[in-house]
């Protein structure tokens, strides 16, 4: 694995002393305050869990600020700036049993950063975020501070009120055309519900990976991460799209995960995962979407082999780095599992009303081992509507609604993260360009 990460960082090295492929970026800086760039979103969110069978609802509503601060980048061979990530936000009605990753609670710590009381009341109005300092030669940028991350190994969770931040180091080199290489090393996760700067405790993470875009139809991409006394996991991905007659498509998609765990890591809270000291887990996918004007329709088949089931909140981030079709309020990640997804996606702009979108989606679960069993089975309903204003005064301002109606066996339930759940999720969102 050593050689692994070895090999990425000397690319990332090499590309940037070689002669570039394409016009460089930082030749194109026009300053430190000319190129920068900021920004607010105001979001309005609700969630609403409506668990079955006596177990406890959550449901969470709040109003939020979230800042993106860029400044440009100094002129020069090498060009220095900064950033800031954050949000402030303030919840809406009592919240008192929220539990979805919306409301951060009333926690206290010990001198070692162990949690030692969780209260039971919810903050009424919280703050977070930080800087980060940034360098750039040629087409490569270093960055140094709190980030938010889109690496199919270490994902921030986005799907909550306010981002997941991390803090750390990130290289991303892109000196021949086409391939981009990332590198880098975090040592700190705060999750969206969190207010502690490393609420998740992480020792760190290591990161690499490379993508490549061959052409305009066919592209792949390669991840790996080493999560220190947690566990190693690498991401593959190559995607096709086909051309096909009367401006039609069909995209082919692979996408997978391996999984070592670390020899003594702790079992996560699913019963699932196996007690031996040897965890490790395969999860892949292939999907295809046929496209034809407004219309798309994804088939899906996904399968998880190995002792263990994904179990991707034990890479220390905020359970959003699953970049696999079969993925919404449910995972379908259980150890053994095989599910099949059926998709259907409508743009509305072919019916004169753009900006609204529609998805819907059915997947089944199968044969998922658990303490009873070797065929337990779930089941995921999956709607959600999403209109993005065109135009006018609230241009790009969107509202989405999202619902799931998910089901499982008792065998499921019995060793799974929730019962059988409808879930709500209604998201308001007001971008504000600052300058």
């Amino acid at each position: 694995m050593l050689k692994s990460k070895q090999l990425t960082l000397t690319l990332l090295v090499n590309a940037a002393l070689i002669s570039t492929a394409f016009a460089s970026e930082q030749s194109e800086s026009k300053g430190f305050i000319d190129d920068a760039e900021g920004s607010v979103l105001f979001r309005t969110g609700f969630i609403d869990r409506d668990k079955k069978n006596g177990a406890a609802n959550n449901r969470s509503s709040a109003q939020s600020a979230i800042f993106n601060l860029e400044s440009g980048y100094t002129k020069g061979v090498v060009g220095f700036g900064v950033g800031a990530v954050g949000d402030a936000s303030f919840k809406l009605s009592d919240n008192k049993h929220a539990g979805n990753n919306m409301i951060p609670r009333e926690t206290d710590y010990n001198d070692k950063g162990e949690l030692t009381k969780q209260a039971g009341d919810t903050y009424d109005h919280w703050a977070r975020g930080g800087a980060n300092v940034k360098a750039r030669i040629s087409n490569t940028e270093v960055r140094y501070g709190t980030q938010v991350l889109d690496l199919p190994v270490l994902a921030s969770n986005t799907g909550r009120m306010v981002p997941e931040y991390f803090e750390g180091v990130l290289a991303t080199s892109r000196e021949i055309k086409g391939l981009e290489l990332t590198a880098g090393k975090f040592t700190k996760n705060q999750m969206s519900e969190q207010i502690n700067t490393d609420g998740n405790h992480l020792d760190s993470a290591v990161v690499w990976g490379a993508k490549y875009k061959f052409n305009d139809a066919l592209n792949a991409s390669y991840y790996g991460i080493d999560s220190k006394n947690a566990l190693e996991r690498h991401y593959v991905n190559a995607n096709y799209k086909q051309a096909l007659a009367n401006q039609a498509s069909l995209t082919y998609d692979f996408s997978g995960y391996h999984t070592e765990w670390d020899e003594g890591t702790s079992v996560s809270s699913s019963k699932l995962d196996s007690n031996s000291a040897d965890r490790s887990n395969n999860i892949w996918a292939l999907s295809g979407t046929y496209s034809q004007g407004p219309h798309a329709v994804m088939l899906a088949y996904q399968q998880s082999t190995g002792n263990s089931g994904y179990a991707y909140g034990e890479n220390a981030d905020g359970f959003q780095s699953i970049y696999l079709p079969n993925s919404y309020l449910s995972d379908f990640n259980g150890r053994g599992e095989k599910s099949a997804q059926i998709q259907y996606n409508l743009d509305f702009t072919g019916y004169g009303v753009p900006g609204l979108n529609w998805t819907a989606a059915y997947v089944y679960g199968w044969d998922i081992d658990t303490k009873t069993t070797g065929n337990a089975k779930e089941s995921e309903i999956f709607n959600q509507v999403k209109y993005t204003m065109q135009s006018g005064f609230a241009k790009d301002a969107s509202l989405r609604l999202r619902y799931s109606h998910y089901r499982n066996d008792d065998a499921y339930a019995n060793d799974y993260y929730m019962p059988d759940t409808n879930e709500w999720r209604i998201f308001l969102d007001i971008p504000v360009k600052l300058f």
